[in-house]
């Protein structure tokens, strides 16, 4: 009897939408690993039996997940061990299940940054060092990307939340990071955070209420980039917004592409080529495109 593929899912709520699934498999053609990928809606007061019947299935057990809205920060909280990345974000997206279904063996990962990094910095080839960054937003997506990016050492990052105390309070977190890297890291409300940045990254749900941006058209200096981590339709109206304004803009496809990647890696040993899959997807969502 031949021995089942190994069996991966992203696991959310909404997560129909997902492109998870055509990456991955993408991504196993190209590396001849053999493996499924599935999706898997958890009920937002479910997320910690749902991953746990994932992982234990007897039928056919399973080797990891991907994690997205809202449960990053649960996800953190279930697994047994975190790595660097996850310790300092405070939140996970990507799940081993190391021992099986007991989470205490579970390693905890966060993929988002490195993958916001990649996609940026190689792909769009615009390096940060020395740049002004303002990042808009403190949930779990917020959390996950503000160590990598201060870690590219801009010379100053303003994090921006409706709620004031949640931005505090991560600033406070990754305070010394960024006096390690040598960033000017703050916190600012959102009516106010202040004008003329280099890069302006949407991480907060704005996009997925339709609104075209939570900032003011005065954070965009000349020549700014604006980057919304939603793709597709949900980027949409703040990728308009920045251009109407003069500053180029870029939506989380790549991001999405070169996070998935690094949780690739992380399960399976092996790091696939991004660019190709980037290409692909990239033309199957501009093709959907309204």
């Amino acid at each position: 009897m031949s021995t089942p593929p190994d069996r991966y899912a992203v696991i959310g709520n909404p997560v129909a939408h997902s492109r998870s699934p055509a990456i991955h498999a993408a991504f196993a053609r190209q590396t001849g690993q053999a493996l499924v990928y599935e999706r898997v809606l958890a009920p937002l007061d479910g997320f910690a039996e749902t991953v746990r019947a994932f992982a234990g299935d007897p039928a056919a057990p399973a080797r990891g997940c991907n994690v997205t809205v809202p449960f990053k920060f649960e996800a953190f909280h279930l697994a047994g061990r975190r790595t660097p990345r996850a310790l300092l974000a405070g939140a996970a997206n990507t799940l081993r299940f190391d021992g099986g279904a007991d989470p205490a063996g579970w390693l905890a990962d966060n993929t988002d940054g490195i993958g916001l990094l990649r996609d940026i910095e190689i792909n769009a080839g615009w390096p940060l060092a020395g740049r002004r960054v303002l990042l808009v937003g403190a949930g779990g997506a917020g959390a996950g990307v503000l160590g990598p990016l201060l870690a590219a050492r801009p010379a100053a990052l303003v994090l921006a939340n409706r709620t004031a105390e949640k931005a505090q309070a991560l600033v406070a977190s990754h305070t010394a990071w960024a006096d390690e890297h040598g960033v000017a890291l703050s916190a600012a409300p959102l009516t106010t955070p202040g004008e003329g940045f280099d890069l302006v990254i949407n991480a907060s749900a704005s996009s997925l209420q339709g609104a075209a941006s939570p900032v003011p058209a005065a954070t965009l200096g000349p020549g700014a980039l604006a980057v919304d981590l939603m793709y597709g339709a949900a980027a949409a109206p703040f990728l308009a917004w920045a251009q109407a304004h003069g500053a180029s803009s870029r939506d989380g496809l790549g991001m999405l592409v070169e996070q998935a990647a690094e949780a690739f890696e992380l399960w399976r040993g092996v790091r696939p080529l991004t660019a190709p899959v980037l290409q692909a997807l990239r033309a199957e969502v501009d093709t959907k495109a309204p």
